[in-house]
């Protein structure tokens, strides 16, 4: 019997059955705010949704305009989608007529100058996390940072790591077995990126004026790739090219921290060259290849929430890791909320198989042979026949992920004896014929419609059919009154932010770095 069916048949027995039903989860999704026309909202962040610098569910990302709703963690995946919905229901009954963008590229964008930077207030951090976007404009344009997409954040809990056979494991234990998984997930993006990938499309419009290296296929003002998955992810959307001379490793949490504050610390010629401040005003808050540890971008990451004052190595170095953010993720547009039950389920079971597994170091060859895959697939994983490198050596898509599929087949039934269902056999069942037929994968299926019916105008229709879902729908979990009292609370807590924030803001700028410096 292999050592991964030795943990299956453990994690069988019945007196494990409550760690299974306890796994941790939350969700961020990103979407933009647009007008009945779909063009991109132009009005600041409403001030009936709270302030975005401390309301804890609802705040932005880069824009007024990308909105970031937010959910507590929860064990159970229908109640983490009755909150998520309950916040869109009450954003959207506030916004006027306004209505979400389904998709994670944007469209009808006329130039950067239209989509306007978050604004957080007076407060020395409001203004930081301000000008860090600021600076975000200049290195990278800002059309880049209003895609969207949705983050998954997934922990167990303490008893399953006893079901997992590593007793109770201290920080430093649990930090090995969750960087096993950060490996694992590496080795593995690209099977999301077939699966969940949905911006094998994208509006003219995006473009503007700038030519791509990638050999587009248009139809109307439709872009597209024909076997694509995943734009969002390629050179065109949410990467970072300055970045590709960093090197992060991923095989101990030690080393992963020495690596990203060097990182931080890197100067770049290039953004030296936009300058730190023009006419007494910040154009970004330094000139190092990254401003501050969350613009190193990452399809996964290791987390642990962080203390006031805390970066998040710093927070790693304390306590290990906490919980791991899945980032790869575009918006699912035939969802409402961006994401659907049946893909949290395939998330699950796609996570925990990565902490059941023996995942080793990787070498420089490892690291290569990953982004290889990756790339092969945002571009052009659903070509019939489409092979990638598994150690050196070619191997069918279809094949390998056949493989991944039969390990979850063998995972699934011991998870739904845990809560008494079929959920995960079901959610299996769903996405079986995808292993196959790469027509029944998200990405197909949105080209097939943006090919029909015009990418703009599809998306258009659909913002205004789950504007129309949402005003039909009751509260789940929370109601009004719940969410009004916290968009007060929010205000009330950024006043007091900003009474209490003394001194320059050059003074608590050099202090933060000064403190960073120091880790």
């Amino acid at each position: 019997m292999s050592a991964y069916n030795q943990v299956i048949d453990r994690l069988a027995q019945p007196q494990w059955r409550p760690a299974l039903r306890a796994l941790n989860r939350g969700i961020e999704r990103e979407t933009l705010r647009v007008d009945a026309q779909c063009q991109l909202a132009q009005d600041p962040h409403p001030k009936a949704l709270g302030a975005a610098l401390t309301h804890p569910w609802i705040t932005t990302d880069f824009s007024e305009s990308l909105m970031e709703l937010i959910t507590p963690v929860y064990q159970d995946p229908d109640q983490l989608l009755a909150h998520l919905g309950d916040v869109h229901r009450f954003v959207l009954a506030n916004i006027d007529d306004q209505r979400f963008w389904p998709l994670s590229m944007p469209c009808f964008l006329d130039s950067d100058q239209h989509i306007p930077i978050a604004q957080y207030g007076h407060s020395h951090i409001g203004r930081m996390k301000t000008t860090y976007r600021i600076g975000l404009s200049h290195r990278y344009g800002a059309k880049m940072q209003a895609i969207a997409g949705v983050h998954f954040n997934f922990s167990v809990s303490d008893p399953l790591w006893e079901a997992l056979g590593l007793g109770q494991p201290d920080d430093a234990a649990r930090s090995e077995r969750y960087f096993g998984l950060l490996r694992h997930f590496h080795r593995h993006t690209w099977v999301l990126a077939y699966l969940f990938g949905a911006s094998p499309s994208l509006c003219r419009s995006f473009l503007g004026d700038k030519a791509s290296n990638l050999p587009f296929e248009q139809a109307g003002g439709t872009l597209f790739l024909p076997y694509a998955t995943s734009l969002r992810m390629s050179d065109l959307g949410y990467t970072n090219q300055a970045q590709d001379a960093l090197s992060v490793s991923l095989n101990s949490l030690e080393e992963y921290v020495r690596d990203v504050k060097r990182a931080i610390r890197l100067p770049s010629e290039a953004y030296a060259g936009i300058g730190v401040r023009h006419d007494g005003e910040y154009r970004q808050l330094n000139a190092n290849v990254l401003q501050i540890e969350n613009e190193l971008y990452a399809p996964i990451r290791p987390k642990r929430t962080a203390h006031s004052g805390e970066t998040p190595s710093q927070a790693l170095e304390r306590g290990g890791v906490e919980y791991i953010e899945v980032r790869a993720l575009d918006v699912n547009p035939f969802a409402p909320m961006g994401i659907s039950r049946d893909q949290i389920l395939l998330l699950d079971l796609f996570l925990l198989d990565g902490l059941l597994t023996d995942s080793p170091a990787f070498a420089s060859q490892d690291v290569a042979e990953n982004k290889a895959n990756f790339q092969a697939v945002i571009l052009d994983g659903r070509r019939p026949g489409k092979a990638l490198s598994r150690n050196g050596n070619e191997v069918a898509l279809s094949d390998w992920l056949g493989e991944l599929f039969q390990r979850w087949q063998a995972l699934a039934p011991v998870l739904d004896a845990a809560h008494g269902d079929h959920r995960y056999q079901d959610a299996l069942a769903q996405w079986q014929g995808a292993v196959t037929d790469p027509e029944q994968t998200l990405s197909a299926r949105v080209l097939a419609e943006s090919r029909a019916k015009g990418h703009g105008r599809w998306a258009c229709d659909l913002a205004a059919q789950h504007r129309e879902w949402f005003a039909q729908q009751p509260y789940r979990l929370l109601d009004e009154a719940q969410m009004q009292q916290r968009c007060a609370e929010s205000l009330s807590a950024q006043a007091e932010l900003e009474q209490h924030s003394v001194g320059s803001f050059d003074d608590y700028l050099a202090d933060y770095f000064r403190r960073q410096e120091g880790a």
